[in-house]
């Protein structure tokens, strides 16, 4: 599966990471040594399902480090417009293309592992759109302090996660009530007043469920849509505000701090491993050398 990262976002003055981002596109901001999005591209880089990564709102002047294909592309405005042209240029690069994940950059603390499971959660069904839902106590548990939009549904409280899965060709398909649901995905009371009565009762009621959501969007798509409640709550840990953002740079500071401590370990650990298979094998008693039997002919 191709990936495409959204990347296109600059703070404005009168936004909370304004004064980080030095003018510069938020997806640039350090995190613990590193460009936020490198954090995202590292992990796709190292994912065992994606193939090519398409890359919108920064250029190549930014330097990221890939070891997959990465294709650049400008920012195109709005949020629906960049989904739109990153599924065009996946099916463009590969025509054979049937789904794309879509990934936001500022999910940091997001791995390898989770970006896998994702994919193969999604390719256990046929459905048109996948969109992921992190509970409210496990990131609480993660992330203490993240302070999350929360939404009350029937058996749980949720926020929305930014990595995400779609068919390739539905992208293009209603855009105008596609941009109306993008417009308010932060607003969970609108988005159920858009998406009709019985929807708004089942909010006020707690009686809605995360699959009554995401299917009734997806019915006015004309489309099959599937939730999933996803156990890592990196992929809905977006770096928005600036306490977010220090939770992030102390998580992935701990991170790579405990990585640079194992890696000695692990190299001292090989070494005697290795100095202790020469000592055995230099240990090993030399066999003595076989006799030769001479075979007198008979005369």
């Amino acid at each position: 599966m191709d990936a495409v990262i959204l990347a296109g976002g600059i703070p404005r003055p009168d936004e909370p990471l304004y004064s980080y981002s030095n003018g510069e596109a938020k997806a640039l901001i350090d995190v613990a040594g590193k460009p936020m999005i490198q954090w995202v591209v590292d992990a796709l880089c190292e994912s065992k399902s994606v193939g090519q990564i398409v890359l919108i709102g920064l250029s190549a002047k930014a330097q990221l480090h890939s070891t997959k294909p990465i294709t650049y592309m400008s920012n195109q405005g709005k949020l629906l417009e960049n989904l739109k042209a990153g599924a065009a240029r996946v099916l463009q690069l590969n025509p054979k293309t049937e789904y794309v994940l879509f990934c936001s950059s500022d999910i940091p603390g997001v791995t390898s592992e989770m970006v896998d499971w994702l994919v193969k959660t999604c390719s256990e069904t046929d459905d048109d759109l996948y969109y992921n839902v992190v509970r409210r106590e496990d990131m609480e548990r993660r992330f203490p302090g993240s302070k999350r939009t929360w939404t009350r549904l029937k058996d749980m409280e949720v926020c929305g996660g930014d990595m995400n899965v779609a068919r390739a060709a539905i992208v293009n398909e209603n855009g105008d009530f596609w941009n109306r649901v993008i417009e308010k995905r932060k607003n969970p009371l609108a988005q159920a007043q858009l998406l009709g009565l019985d929807m708004l009762i089942k909010l006020a009621t707690r009686s809605l469920t995360a699959d009554d959501v995401i299917k009734r969007v997806a019915d006015k798509l004309g489309l099959r849509g599937r939730a999933i409640v996803c156990p890592y709550p990196e992929i809905g840990m977006d770096v928005d505000k600036p306490h977010q953002l220090e939770i992030m740079r102390s998580d992935l500071a701990r991170h790579t701090r405990r990585s640079l401590e194992a890696a000695p370990r692990k190299k001292s650990a090989s070494r005697t491993a290795t100095k202790s298979a020469a000592a055995k094998k230099a240990a090993k008693p030399k066999s003595a050398p076989a006799k030769k039997t001479v075979t007198r002919s008979k005369r």
